[in-house]
């Protein structure tokens, strides 16, 4: 009976993998890649020498047919991101839907995302949280704040560099600039780095020193 996999990548650091990943990257037929480029590099580092082919958000509709019919016939494939757990703000979730609705086995294994190290490394309250992923950028942002101005969980959000500063002064604006945040960039890479402080503080940082990478915000709602 085939399976799909889904495996967790690093998201940073490439030690940041587990025995298992590196284990069924290396025995599946075939695996499906965010960016071959960039997965090259991972797979080579492990000497996983299993055929690659892409599968991201500008082809997953127009490939998805043809991926169910290899599972169908009988081959195991493994899908992989860029960096962290596919269908966590990557592709994934159509192909594990259309997996679930045709008796397909999928095994999703646990390991790297960029959310969970943020939160704990917050120091906010963690037993209640909202992972809001990338807002919308414009069409149903505003509506969106209005109503995370209201949450009472501690919310997570992912953006990136050259929208931080407006997303910092939407959470002043919708939430007030007192507001406590904590940001993580880079997490696990080099130069990784977590700030705290209020929105209106971290804007004023962020002003004076350009924000580079990746970034997880974290919103402070109860204390």
């Amino acid at each position: 009976m085939s399976k799909l996999y889904i495996v967790p990548t690093p998201i940073g650091n490439l030690k940041d993998i587990t025995f298992r990943a590196i284990e069924t990257l290396k025995e599946v037929d075939l695996i499906l890649a965010e960016d071959t480029r960039t997965s090259g590099k991972l797979l080579n580092h492990y000497e996983i020498k299993t055929p690659m082919t892409s599968y991201h958000m500008h082809n997953e509709h127009r490939v998805l047919e043809s991926v169910i019919e290899k599972l169908q016939s009988g081959i195991n494939i493994a899908m992989i991101s860029d960096a962290g757990t596919p269908a966590i703000s990557d592709p994934g979730f159509l192909l594990v839907r259309e997996c679930v609705d045709n008796q397909i086995e999928v095994d999703c294994l646990p390991g790297a995302t960029a959310l969970i190290p943020a939160l704990v490394n917050s120091g906010f309250p963690n037993d209640k949280f909202i992972f809001e992923g990338f807002l919308p950028v414009k069409k149903g942002r505003q509506t969106r704040f209005k109503k995370l101005a209201d949450e009472q969980r501690t919310i997570i959000i992912y953006e990136s560099p050259h929208k931080l500063l407006k997303t910092l002064k939407d959470i002043s604006l919708y939430m007030g600039p007192k507001t406590h945040l904590s940001i993580s960039r880079e997490i696990s890479k080099l130069f990784e780095e977590t700030l705290r402080g209020t929105s209106k503080e971290l804007e004023e940082h962020f002003i004076k020193n350009k924000p580079k990478g990746e970034i997880v915000i974290i919103i402070q709602r109860q204390k």
